[in-house]
């Protein structure tokens, strides 16, 4: 946003997950309500710490977000409210090590982090969010990847980052979203990607290693799409198993022109979305 680049393109960003494009759209519309509901979050957890955690993510969260299901589930993101989006950002903030996750019954479980002071409102980083989701050109929309996808062609740049396969049976984290993202979902997602990519789309995919995904990017159908796969080190904080955190290879997976890329170093704090 900062650098000009978003000027005079349209730069459609989408997600499946409501209450992640709900939060956007309410920073983008409500910015300074959402800021002092924010403030208020960071004062009552400065007082009660975790017990704040446990009290806003069971007692206000869940049920106001179980509240709007019908609404989600119909699109009706308008209706987001700023105090939602300020828990979804204040259980962000506290919640270990930032994950989303929600149980079979689509209520969010994460447990409180072991944080001393966690920076839970950033009013100015709120604010440039809301500039950037403001700019001619931007939107924020909640649809299936396909119908994003079925458009991208020539001229067109594609950014994906998709839950991330396990990379073990007992890896996987349960649901970025109710309906979750399983094997099959990946599979339709590789499709998309391959024939996007033979229309003259560029695309750059970031992935986990699992053999899985290795194995679907680098069959007939993505080299004749002439995507190639690149590993990164990458460092992971989310694992129950805290031996477990730390540098992990995943896959940057793009058709980009091989001069315009450059060695890539990743941080992530997701383990498998």
């Amino acid at each position: 946003y900062s650098s000009g680049r978003l000027e005079g393109r349209r730069a459609p960003l989408v997600d499946l997950n409501p209450d992640l494009i709900g939060c956007y759209r309410a920073v983008r519309d409500q910015t300074e309500t959402v800021i002092a509901a924010l403030q208020e979050l960071e004062r009552e957890h400065r007082e009660r710490g975790s017990e704040c955690y446990y009290e806003v993510r069971d007692g206000r969260f869940n049920p106001a977000r179980a509240g709007r299901v019908s609404a989600f589930e119909t699109g009706d993101l308008a209706s987001t409210s700023t105090d939602l989006a300020a828990m979804f950002i204040y259980l962000n903030r506290t919640g270990f090590n930032g994950l989303f996750r929600l149980n079979r019954a689509g209520g969010f479980n994460v447990p409180a982090g072991r944080y001393a002071e966690p920076r839970i409102c950033d009013a100015e980083r709120v604010r440039l969010v809301a500039q950037a989701l403001s700019s001619d050109g931007v939107t924020l929309e909640c649809i299936p990847f396909e119908e994003t996808l079925a458009d991208a062609g020539r001229g067109d740049f594609v950014y994906c980052d998709p839950p991330y396969a396990p990379l073990s049976r007992t890896a996987s984290f349960a649901h970025y979203t109710a309906g979750g993202f399983g094997a099959h979902d990946h599979d339709r997602l590789q499709q998309c990607v391959v024939t996007a990519a033979k229309r003259g789309a560029v695309v750059v995919m970031s992935h986990s290693s699992a053999p899985s995904i290795v194995a679907a990017y680098s069959g007939p159908a993505a080299m004749r799409a002439g995507l190639t796969m690149h590993r990164v080190p990458a460092r992971r904080a989310i694992n129950s198993r805290a031996v477990r955190r730390g540098p992990v290879d995943e896959l940057i997976i793009t058709n980009a022109a091989a001069r315009a890329r450059r060695p890539v170093r990743i941080t992530s704090a997701l383990h498998s979305r």
